[in-house]
């Protein structure tokens, strides 16, 4: 019997999310899971009087590709990919898969062939400007295992999450995105952690279930050059399988001169994939009152209540600062004070203590207003 809450998901990707208009062409691409879901938003898609296609994709086939295609073949995989992409106008990304770790043996210049090449022409410069798109992670028991819970637990945690009030918390995040787009100076305090950095001109974009699922944050970017000072990152993070752990890095300038982590060397390579590696482009505080604890995936992550994260890599158009990379890395910072707290400033007003925000203006997007 089909679980109601793939319908409801459904709805809230086709409807909400993507928001399908008749006639508009709809891309599902769906990484390593139960076709159950991906049955239910065709019909969506349809219903809306749209027109789904579909693509079944697997992380194993995708490493496998990866590890021995040439430059010539991995561009014409692009060119093709693109193509598809061109004629979309909405995209819903479903990804998961037995084994968060399938692509961790891929050798470094392998992944970066890909992701300058495939993700960068079909992703970056089709996809996310020219798309209404969403990307979710689907449960599976790997990422029940990640989250340290059963099965069943996580499922009803996923469910919550993903199929929440985002109508809701749109309304509340419009004070923080105003405030954003009128503040100079940002500065992040914590332990290990003493960053400043500037804002001026970007201001706020908010996150609000349009474009991931689950959602909740309130995103802008640093001027390139205005970041200066230390972060020590307090959550675990995965990129290309592996998983980095205390990480901390060092800025002048805007740019990254010192990086550590559990493998110092595997994370410098990464910020030396090009020049914008080294640089940020993207600043976001997370708001979503159902994630508390980090499950080492970037798209639950990133949107911890009482959160921020500060990225490496490429900037998004809609907070552009000029940064141009292949990386695009999430790395997440908790401030609850079971994480060692923390405060947000603003201008040199405190916004947010030890993950709560303290503003009158702002204090809706606290967890107890949220739910």
């Amino acid at each position: 019997m089909l679980d109601p809450r793939l319908t409801k998901l459904a709805d809230v990707l086709v409807n909400y999310s993507v928001k399908a208009k008749p006639g508009e062409n709809i891309l599902i691409e769906a990484y390593g899971i139960d076709n159950a879901l991906v049955k239910e938003i065709v019909k969506k898609v349809h219903a809306a009087g749209a027109h789904p296609f579909v693509n079944l994709r697997d992380h194993a086939v995708i490493r496998q590709l990866v590890m021995e295609c040439t430059e010539a073949q991995m561009q014409t995989w692009a060119d093709a990919d693109a193509f598809q992409m061109k004629q979309m106008q909405g995209y819903i990304g479903v990804r998961g898969g037995a084994n968060i770790y399938e692509m961790s043996d891929i050798p470094a210049d392998r992944m970066k062939l890909y992701n300058s090449i495939y993700y960068q022409q079909v992703h970056f410069d089709v996809r996310v400007p020219d798309t209404r798109w969403v990307v979710l992670r689907y449960p599976t028991s790997s990422m029940a295992q990640l989250a340290s819970m059963s099965t069943d637990a996580f499922e009803d945690f996923y469910f919550n999450v993903c199929t929440m009030d985002y109508g809701k918390m749109s309304k509340a995040m419009d004070s923080l995105k105003a405030l954003m787009d009128s503040t100079d100076k940002v500065r992040l305090v914590g332990p290990g952690t003493d960053l400043t950095f500037s804002i001026k001109g970007i201001g706020g974009v908010k996150c609000d279930g349009e474009l991931n699922i689950p959602d909740g944050e309130v995103y802008s970017a640093p001027v390139r050059d205005s970041v200066n000072g230390v972060i020590s990152y307090n959550t675990p993070t995965p990129y290309n399988g592996f998983i980095f752990e205390n990480i901390v890095l060092e800025f002048k300038d805007g740019k990254i001169v010192k990086a550590t982590a559990n493998d110092t060397e595997r994370i410098n390579e990464i910020f030396d994939m090009d020049e914008g590696a080294r640089y940020v482009g993207e600043f976001a505080i997370g708001v979503n009152p159902y994630i508390k604890h980090p499950m080492k995936d970037i798209l639950f992550d990133e949107k911890i209540d009482g959160s921020f994260h500060f990225t490496p890599g490429n900037c998004y158009d809609d907070a552009y600062n000029g940064n141009k990379s292949s990386l695009h890395w999430d790395i997440v910072n908790i401030q609850r004070p079971e994480y060692g707290g923390g405060e947000i400033w603003f201008d040199d007003v405190l916004i947010r203590k030890d993950g709560v925000f303290v503003l009158p203006e702002l204090e809706q997007l606290n967890p107890e207003n949220l739910k």
